[in-house]
């Protein structure tokens, strides 16, 4: 499965933000708390050189908690201010002011003896595609400020936003990065949703899902979708109908079992497989799965 995905406003949006990050004192990085590293876009490393930072680590209450913390930890010990968010509840705004002051303190302190007085920190908002920023923007600033939606690509153009007198905010288009080297973080972003879904084979990622599930949290599905899962369906099987036929049979199996609980069929020919991946994917995505984090931070 091999995924790549890189249109062309995201060459103009990464020449932009170049020219910006000098306008700017600190970078603001979203990234998915599911998959903290594979959600990491590794240009902003090299864009954001002696500029301070901060992660927060959005859609937090989607994620296992305690790989939260774990990830919180790493991302500290890398020299980065961390903030565990949910930018849809609002949970952890109230820690992202303090962290903007303690990442910018050192800048704050040169100010203060040139004698520059309550010169607002100036901060780049920047994440991959459908990472959260315009939700997280919109929360933290109490109005619509940025345009928001369930899939990649809404934000097109950067956009200055002042918050209050200590702080503007600079909203930046999702990029991603021209070729993944390692095809599990392409795997990862498809599956929260940062690639555009009519690229995707959904019932090959559906199945990587399931094979991952099985191995990280093997209650969650049958939980999801009762203690029948995985049994035998019936005659109107069809091993033909999955892209890779010589995929993990367990989690074939798994995938026919939810096409046929949730009544997702094709009339003569069997499950329809394609509508149950859509079904599991959205599910995941929803957080209708649990709390499910995807990678793990180093040892």
């Amino acid at each position: 499965m091999n995924i790549q995905w890189y249109p062309g406003h995201m060459t103009r949006a990464k020449r932009a933000m170049k020219e910006d990050i000098k306008l700017i004192d600190l970078i603001i990085e979203l990234v998915d708390a599911r998959v903290p590293y594979s959600s990491r876009n590794p240009d902003i490393d090299e864009l954001g050189r002696q500029k301070s930072r901060l992660v927060l680590l959005n859609k937090a209450d989607l994620a296992n908690e305690t790989w939260n913390d774990a990830w919180a930890s790493y991302y500290r010990s890398q020299g980065f201010q961390t903030v565990k968010l949910d930018s849809r509840s609002r949970a952890g705004l109230n820690k992202i002011q303090a962290a903007v002051l303690e990442a910018c303190r050192e800048k704050i302190e040169r100010d203060k003896k040139r004698g520059i007085l309550n010169r607002p920190v100036r901060a780049m908002v920047v994440g991959i595609p459908n990472v959260g920023k315009s939700t997280f923007i919109n929360s933290y600033a109490g109005k619509a400020c940025a345009k928001t939606g369930n899939k990649p690509g809404v934000t097109r153009g950067n956009q200055w936003i002042r918050l209050n007198k200590t702080l503007e905010l600079l909203d930046t288009p999702g990029i991603l990065w021209p070729r993944f080297e390692n095809q599990e973080v392409g795997v990862h972003l498809a599956l929260i949703g940062s690639i555009n879904d009519e690229i995707l084979d959904k019932e090959e990622l559906a199945l990587k899902l399931i094979n991952f599930l099985n191995s990280r949290y093997p209650q969650v599905l049958k939980e999801r979708f009762g203690e029948a899962l995985g049994e035998e369906g019936g005659d109107e099987e069809r091993q033909d109908m999955i892209a890779d036929p010589a995929h993990d049979d367990e989690s074939l199996k798994v995938l026919k079992s939810i096409a046929r609980i949730r009544g997702c069929l094709v009339k003569g020919s069997g499950y329809d497989l394609k509508k149950a991946a859509n079904l599991l994917l959205d599910d995941f995505r929803g957080g209708k799965l649990g709390r499910i984090t995807l990678e793990f931070p180093p040892a």
